[in-house]
């Protein structure tokens, strides 16, 4: 049984604004943290598909998130120079201490000591997975960052790397996620599927699409729910 976790485990947007509200109050800076949090996530695929795409080898997503990091403060009208690199790096490595859901934790636990393997199957590196787990007490068997496949999802290998390295057919893994196009991918790649309803990703006053509009394998509005549905491992 393996996650998603930005959104899906973690709840990214209160995260990054919480640190992007600390940065600001340091720099004196009148800003909306939501907002930038929102405009910094907004540049995730788009630099990710650059990678796929082959325009661009294979860099860590801790790469790219700084790197999203100045053309989201240049997008203010901010010089990313004016600030100290330390600190910028700083700011960077907040989406290594997002906060998980409530349900989160004891979810993954249950299903844990339901007999399955738990993990992530994030576009997340390892280090930032690693540093994310110790910090929010996720109990993860392992960790697989998308530096281990060099792939990000939705590419086939991000499914089935992790899939080939637990000597697992891709039919004995399922993927949880909150996000229906990811498990659309992973279906496709013969996985397994457990849709997860995160109606406060984007914050409570987003559009959203509500309850899973496809049959995947199974549905739930936590973790804790789906933990109740699997058969013992």
């Amino acid at each position: 049984m393996l996650f998603d976790v930005f959104g899906t485990v973690v709840d990214w947007r209160s995260g990054i604004a919480a640190a992007v509200h600390s940065f600001a109050g340091r720099h004196g800076l009148e800003l909306d943290p939501h907002a930038f949090a929102d405009s910094w996530r907004g540049q995730y695929q788009p630099a990710m598909q650059r990678v796929r795409s082959g325009a661009r080898p294979f860099v860590s997503l801790d790469v790219l998130h700084r790197e999203n990091l100045d053309d989201t403060l240049r997008a203010l009208g901010l010089d990313p120079g004016a600030f100290d690199p330390q600190e910028l790096h700083a700011l960077g490595r907040a989406w290594h201490f997002l906060p998980p859901w409530p349900d989160s934790v004891a979810g993954i636990a249950s299903i844990k000591q339901s007999g399955y393997i738990v993990g992530p199957m994030s576009n997340g590196n390892t280090s930032l997975l690693l540093d994310m787990a110790k910090a929010a007490g996720l109990p993860w068997d392992l960790i697989l960052g998308s530096d281990v496949s060099r792939a990000y999802k939705p590419d086939k290998e991000a499914y089935l790397r992790p899939a080939a390295l637990l000597e697992l057919e891709p039919g004995e893994v399922m993927l949880a996620a909150a996000h229906e196009a990811d498990l659309a991918a992973a279906r496709e790649a013969g996985l397994a599927t457990a849709f997860i309803d995160r109606p406060l990703e984007h914050g409570p006053g987003a559009a959203r699409a509500g309850t899973a509009t496809e049959a995947w394998d199974l549905a739930g509005a936590s973790i804790t729910e789906i933990a109740g549905r699997l058969e013992p491992g």
